[in-house]
C-alpha cells in the first residue's frame, strides 16, 4: 500500500481495533470511547471487511483475537504511536487561556491527602481547565495509560509497560497514625498489641508490614480492612485502633482532627511515589505543562510555572 491509498481508510477504526484489543469487550471499548455498543459492533464488521478475518472471537464474555489481529496489532502500535507524536506538535499550550480536560489516575492516599491543594495549584496556574479523576493503583496503571482512561497516574508504580514513562516524586514514609488520646510511647511491643485498620482497595488483610513483622517472628492483628482512607477519620476517633499510612496522609489527617502521629517501629521496604504516562504523550505540549506542574507542586521545590508556554521548541 502506498500512501495515497491511507485516504480509503477510516483512522477511527484502527482507534477501536485497538481499544478491542485492550479491553476484549465491546461494552468496555464503547464506554472507554464513548460511543453507543451497536457503533462499536460497527466498526467491528467494518474492520472484518477491510482485513477479510473475523479478527475477534467470541469465547464466554470475552472476544480472543485471531492471530491475524495479533500480528495486526503488533505493527499497529508502533505506527500509531508515532502518529499521536506527531500530531501532538501542531499546537502550542498556554495554560492561562486553555480549556482542555485532563483525565488522572490517583491512588487513594493521593486523592485524600494530596488533591485538594494540587487542585488549588493547578487553578492558579490555568484557572479555565478541567480534570477528570480516576482511582488509580500500581495494579490498575499499566491498563488505564494503555487504553487511555487516564493520560497521568500518581501513584505507587511498579511493573510498567515498555510504552511507558515515569518521574520519582518522592519517597513514601510509613507513618503510624492513631487518636491523641494514646498516651505514651509506640514500640514494637505496643505496636503489636493494638488492634490496626489496613487500608487496601482489593480487601486484602495482610501486606508487606506483616511480612516485616514476620521476618523477626512478629506479627500484629488486622481487625479491619477498608477501602478508603477517607474512612479512617472516624474509625480511628476515641478508639485503640492503630493505622500505617504514608507520611502525607499522616499529616493532612492530624491538620482535621485529633491524631497524632509516630514512626513504624520497624524498618519496611522504601516505596517511591511517581508521575506515569504513556510515551505517546511525552511531547504533547499540554502534557507536558501538566507533568512539569504536578511534578514542581508535589516534589515540593516550589518552582514558579504559571507563566510557562509549552510548545514543540520546549525542552
Amino acid at each position: 500500500m502506498n500512501r495515497y491509498d491511507l485516504r480509503k481508510i477510516d483512522f477511527s477504526l484502527l482507534i477501536t481495533f485497538e481499544a478491542l484489543m485492550h479491553e476484549r469487550n465491546l461494552t468496555r471499548v464503547a464506554e472507554k470511547l464513548f460511543l453507543s455498543q451497536p457503533a462499536i459492533s460497527a466498526s467491528l464488521h467494518r474492520l472484518r471487511l477491510y482485513f477479510d478475518d473475523p479478527l475477534f472471537i467470541r469465547i464466554g464474555r470475552t472476544m480472543e483475537p485471531t492471530s491475524r489481529a495479533l500480528e495486526i496489532h503488533q505493527n499497529l502500535t508502533p505506527a500509531l504511536d508515532s502518529m499521536a507524536a506527531a500530531l501532538s506538535f501542531v499546537n502550542d499550550f498556554d495554560p492561562l487561556t486553555s480549556n482542555a480536560v485532563f483525565r488522572l489516575g490517583l491512588s487513594d492516599d493521593v486523592e485524600y491527602a494530596m488533591l485538594p491543594g494540587l487542585l488549588r495549584h493547578l487553578r492558579l496556574e490555568a484557572p479555565q481547565v478541567s480534570l477528570v479523576i480516576r482511582r488509580s493503583d500500581h495494579s490498575m496503571i499499566s491498563n488505564q495509560l494503555a487504553t487511555g482512561e487516564v493520560s497521568l497516574s500518581i501513584c505507587q508504580s511498579r511493573d510498567l509497560p515498555a510504552n511507558a514513562k515515569r518521574k520519582f516524586l518522592q519517597t513514601i514514609v510509613p507513618t503510624v497514625l492513631s487518636a491523641r488520646s494514646i498516651v505514651g510511647s509506640l514500640d514494637l511491643d505496643e505496636y503489636c498489641k493494638r488492634p490496626h485498620v489496613s487500608v487496601s482497595l482489593s480487601g486484602e488483610m495482610t501486606d508487606y508490614i506483616d511480612e516485616a513483622l514476620s521476618s523477626q517472628g512478629r506479627q500484629r492483628q488486622v481487625v479491619l480492612a477498608v477501602p478508603q482512607y477517607s474512612a479512617l477519620k472516624t474509625l480511628l476517633e476515641d478508639s485503640d485502633l492503630l493505622a500505617v499510612v504514608p507520611e502525607y496522609v499522616a499529616k493532612a489527617m492530624v491538620g482535621q482532627g485529633e491524631f497524632r502521629m509516630d514512626p513504624v517501629p520497624i524498618s519496611l521496604p522504601s516505596l517511591d511515589l511517581s508521575l506515569s504516562w504513556s510515551s505517546t504523550l511525552d511531547t504533547d505540549p499540554c502534557e507536558r505543562w501538566l507533568r512539569s506542574s504536578i511534578s514542581h507542586y508535589l516534589s515540593g521545590t516550589g518552582l514558579p510555572v504559571s507563566q510557562m508556554t509549552f510548545n514543540k521548541d520546549a525542552a
